[in-house]
């Protein structure tokens, strides 16, 4: 089966969406550069790109045509600034054109060379879409791609290619894990360090694992700090930063650092312990939802509720800093690889119970093993809190990442502390529910789940809410 890294779970990136934006964008950038290499850019003619299933119905609303244009201008997602993307996509939309390389632009217009494809789905993935490129001489180069969840793309071909990369514990299933740590008298975070050394060196773990944090923390920070309306047209306002006004009076602090510490510093009550989380997964997904830089947890819709639950560890709970936070990754990466591999980690493929409820088992089970929690009381909080999440569905009003989807982040962190709580006062041995049946029951309930909740914008809330976009 498929070889996953916890780096793959955890990618630095833009929001909105890490299957519509951030997948479509590495794509793209995929698409360009593997054409740059074969045949060069000089002699292309004209670009189309057609988009199908979920990705045409919700595309507008995820950025999916502006991280096309940024993908197909060589732009990095985990590279780029921010501010950096309004221009560039402002630019091809003015001048109709599109610079694929220094120096090198062509005619490119995203109202007619981005196709949207309504009615239509390619057969192995509701996220799919299909580059289409002719050259000067009018020959014509296709190629499909697809976006599959959590910003991890294959091409049409790649379906059934497995990573081949050995790894000391081979881990696909619950079942393996508990196997491994029996065997080993490891901790899951210790298992799964020694699995990333199959790609990294410790030295390399640990630097990433401290990025990946800090970009959480960045994030976190800045939404916490930024007030005004979301873009897309439904003028949601962010909340986040008046919570934090209330939460922490003025300051003082100078940076995100300080910030932190003199949150953690503070005396709190139940109730601001409670407002605080919230507070911290707003502020991600309102960044995310303002096209931001993220961290995919494991996608972009859902990557509020691991940095809110590492947060409220590391600010309201006895700790041994840095390092604890490091094995929250560790954890909560390695179940996430287990959901994908068992169920889907695509809300175009099983709904939101596929983002939010994933992030939600992750952070659960992390959160357990940091609170003193064996490895079947990790394995049982993560059940706990996918199973209170199973069929929920994904209905984005106006197919912007924005209703439900900021708040859900917030119940996601919520029910993930609730989760590790209720597994921590339990005996695992009586358990009904493995963690593997909650993922098979998950994978079994994303497939009998009607097309319309999987992130379509044809049902439930996005089909009762009445809207009037004033900006696309």
């Amino acid at each position: 089966m498929e070889r996953i890294s916890v780096f793959d779970i955890f990618k630095v990136g833009i929001g909105p969406s890490s299957s519509h934006t951030m997948g479509p964008w590495k794509a793209a950038l995929r698409f360009i550069k593997e054409y740059a290499t074969s045949s060069g850019l000089e002699n292309i003619g004209e670009i189309q790109v057609h988009l199908y299933g979920s990705l045409a119905k919700t595309g507008k609303g995820h950025g999916t045509d502006k991280a096309l244009i940024l993908g197909l201008s060589g732009e990095d997602p985990k590279t780029i600034e921010p501010e950096k993307i309004h221009q560039v996509c402002g630019a091809v939309q003015r001048n109709k054109l599109i610079c694929i390389q220094p120096g090198l632009s062509l005619s490119f217009d995203p109202d007619s060379s981005i196709i949207f494809h309504n009615n239509e789905r390619l057969p192995f993935h509701a996220n799919g879409m299909r580059f289409a490129l002719r050259t000067k001489t009018g020959e014509t180069f296709e190629e499909v791609f697809y976006s599959v969840g959590g910003g991890f793309v294959i091409r049409q071909g790649e379906e059934n290619d497995i990573n081949g990369t050995h790894l000391k514990y081979p881990i696909d299933t619950a079942k393996d894990l508990i196997l491994w740590c029996k065997k080993t008298g490891l901790k899951i975070s210790e298992v799964v360090f020694e699995n990333e050394k199959a790609w990294r060196t410790g030295e390399e773990i640990t630097a990433e694992l401290a990025l990946i944090w800090s970009e959480m923390l960045e994030c976190t920070y800045r939404g916490c700090h930024t007030e005004g309306i979301l873009p897309g047209g439904l003028n949601v306002k962010r909340r986040a930063s008046y919570q934090n006004q209330k939460l922490i009076a003025s300051g003082p602090y100078k940076n995100s650092h300080e910030w932190l510490e003199h949150i953690k510093s503070a005396d709190h009550s139940f109730k601001e312990t409670l407002n605080w989380v919230s507070c911290f997964a707003l502020a991600v997904n309102e960044e995310n939802a303002a096209f931001g830089r993220v961290v995919t947890a494991p996608t972009n819709g859902a990557a509020g509720v691991i940095p809110a639950v590492m947060l409220y560890y590391y600010c309201f709970c006895d700790n041994s800093g840095m390092a604890d936070l490091y094995d929250f990754l560790l954890v909560a990466g390695e179940l996430g690889s287990i959901f994908k591999k068992g169920s889907t980690i695509s809300a175009a493929m099983g709904g939101c119970q596929a983002e939010i409820g994933v992030s939600s088992a992750m952070a659960a089970g992390a959160l357990t093993q940091l609170l003193g929690g064996n490895f079947e009381k990790v394995l049982m909080a993560a059940e706990i809190a996918m199973e209170h999440h199973l069929g929920l569905t994904c209905d984005p009003v106006g197919g912007l990442v924005q209703i439900p989807c900021i708040e859900r982040n917030a119940m996601g962190a919520m029910k993930a502390i609730t989760a590790a709580y209720i597994a921590l006062a339990s005996d695992p041995h009586y358990a009904k529910v493995s963690l593997d049946d909650v993922i098979r029951t998950m994978w079994n309930t994303a497939r009998d789940m009607s097309d319309k909740y999987k992130e379509t914008s044809e049902g439930g809330l996005a089909a009762n809410i009445a809207v009037n976009l004033t900006e696309c």
